[in-house]
């Protein structure tokens, strides 16, 4: 792979704010409707794809060949079915997490199927390679799903996709860790049990995918060519001088879960500064002659445009897309240049 550019995508996490990559992604599609060469999906363009959470989703769903419009569609239609039965905190979420699975993992279960054909898709039949990240409770460590792009990858290939998508987006306090089982394609029965959104380690996979495709695929930084799509950031800051910092200020006050969103901000945003610190060296000072290419699309959020995870209005998701649509008409030429033509 000396001359050949090996492409990543990655997606962050985020709950129901995938609509802004969805969207993004949906957008690129319809620009890409025009190729002469008849490839318009988004998974034709990758030779690596990565999402945690609701980014694994998306991921896993684009790697299947789902095209954008449809997995875009899923957040609008269903966000009331996802996140539309919140228990109430005092007497639901301080014993159980904040919403039952049911419902997503069915949709997401039988939108897998109907675009294979009716016939359970497993992690083997993604059309371009994936990596999702996961946190195992049993083994007690982070852990990413992967394609088998690596001979010592034995293990993942045989999970069915739906699966794989349900672990990465159980994201503590809003679901409960995600436990099933499944034969394997040799006709061994597995345990797939307490698995834990990916988010907790790795909410922007950008650095993962990175990795992967330095170890597992054995490229030169110099070929690597990155699209990182964020869901919208909000700076975490409070400057006053409270004395009260206990659980109720950083996972009620407000009916906001500080502590979650500290988290998952944090990690994201130190993936993006040290992907930038690989892409353009200290102080941006390999800005003229960066090390490959790399784009980051994602939105700063204010008071007026923040939606939570769980969000169920599908107005104020409708208003969180259209973030996207304006993103993407500022980076419109650019990235498909660099990117996809």
């Amino acid at each position: 792979m000396k001359n050949k550019k090996f492409k990543i995508l990655s997606i962050d996490g985020g709950g129901v704010k995938g609509v802004f990559p969805a969207m993004f992604l949906m957008l690129l599609e319809d620009e890409l409707k025009n190729r002469s060469d008849g490839k318009f999906q988004i998974y034709q363009h990758f030779d690596l794809i990565t999402g945690t959470s609701t980014g694994g989703i998306i991921a896993i769903a684009l790697a299947l060949g789902i095209p954008a419009k449809e997995i875009y569609n899923l957040y609008l239609d269903n966000a009331k079915g996802i996140f539309g039965k919140k228990k109430s905190f005092w007497f639901g979420q301080i014993r159980n997490s904040a919403h039952e699975r049911e419902f997503l993992e069915k949709l997401v279960r039988n939108k897998f199927k109907e675009i294979n054909d009716g016939v359970e898709p497993r992690l083997d039949d993604c059309k371009t390679d994936v990596c999702i990240p996961i946190y195992d409770l049993i083994q007690g460590n982070p852990s990413v799903l992967k394609t088998k792009y690596h001979p010592a990858f034995e293990r993942d290939y045989h999970i069915p996709a739906y699966q794989a998508a349900m672990a990465t987006s159980a994201a503590p306090t809003y679901f409960n860790p995600y436990t099933s089982e499944y034969v394997d394609l040799k006709g061994t029965k597995r345990i797939f049990s307490n698995k834990v959104d990916g988010g907790v380690m790795a909410n922007n996979p950008t650095l993962v995918a990175f990795l992967e495709a330095i170890k597992a695929f054995k490229v030169e930084m110099s070929q690597l060519e990155i699209l990182s799509l964020g869901t919208g950031h909000k700076k975490f800051t409070d400057g006053n001088s409270r004395k009260r910092w206990g659980l109720y200020y950083w996972m009620r006050k407000d009916k906001r879960q500080r502590l979650i969103d500290l988290f998952m901000q944090s990690q994201s945003q130190l993936v993006a500064n040290y992907i930038s610190l690989l892409y353009q060296g200290i102080d941006k000072s390999e800005k003229d002659n960066p090390n490959f290419i790399y784009d980051r699309i994602d939105v700063l959020l204010n008071e007026d445009n923040f939606i939570d995870m769980d969000e169920s209005d599908p107005t104020k998701i409708k208003n969180f897309a259209e973030l996207a649509s304006i993103a993407f008409q500022h980076n419109r030429s650019s990235i498909l240049q660099k990117h996809f033509y």
